[in-house]
């Protein structure tokens, strides 16, 4: 199973766009992916699900997350780096069946130049103690805005042809 992450709970993201354009082309490349909007997350999450306890709304999600074999985080910068609700979900997420030896690919977006170099480089960290598997070619789309068209697709030639790359790429690993 393939699940891909929109790794933020802001509504009406353009994180969630690029997530779901994502799912569409690699549903065209014949790999169909579940997708997961961190905005489904329970809104007590950080009350009911940490720490060992799992609530009946959390238990959904985590059912995903550990059939998932490999995911595809589609994450934005806050702050210099990651949203806090990805974290959070990881550290809700039971260990090590959640994670542990499982695949991954990054994609990272920002409406500034960098796409969130420094937030994937961030969650790699955490990936690797959770010995969550990288795939090595990750992407940083800048200018997020401005990559999207009005139907949520990219369509800047280069921008375009490094997403499929990662797409191919990741359908192998």
């Amino acid at each position: 199973m393939v699940t891909i992450i929109s790794a933020t709970n802001r509504p009406g993201s353009s994180t969630l766009k690029l997530a779901k354009y994502y799912q569409k082309k690699l549903h065209e490349k014949g790999l169909e992916a579940g997708l997961l909007s961190l905005a489904q997350l329970p809104a007590n999450i950080i009350e009911s699900d940490l720490y060992g306890k799992r609530s009946e709304q959390f238990m959904p999600i985590q059912e995903i997350i550990t059939k998932t074999q490999k995911f595809l985080f589609i994450i934005p910068e806050y702050n210099g780096s990651f949203p806090g609700i990805l974290k959070l979900f990881v550290d809700a997420c039971s260990f090590p069946e959640s994670f542990y030896e499982k695949k991954a690919a990054l994609v990272g977006a920002s409406s500034g130049r960098y796409g969130n170099i420094r937030g994937i480089e961030h969650f790699t960290g955490i990936c690797n103690y959770i010995h969550l598997h990288i795939l090595p070619l990750k992407i940083h789309i800048a200018d997020i805005k401005n990559e999207l068209d009005a139907d949520g697709d990219l369509f800047k030639e280069d921008t375009v042809k490094f997403t499929n790359e990662q797409m191919d790429k990741f359908i192998k690993f």
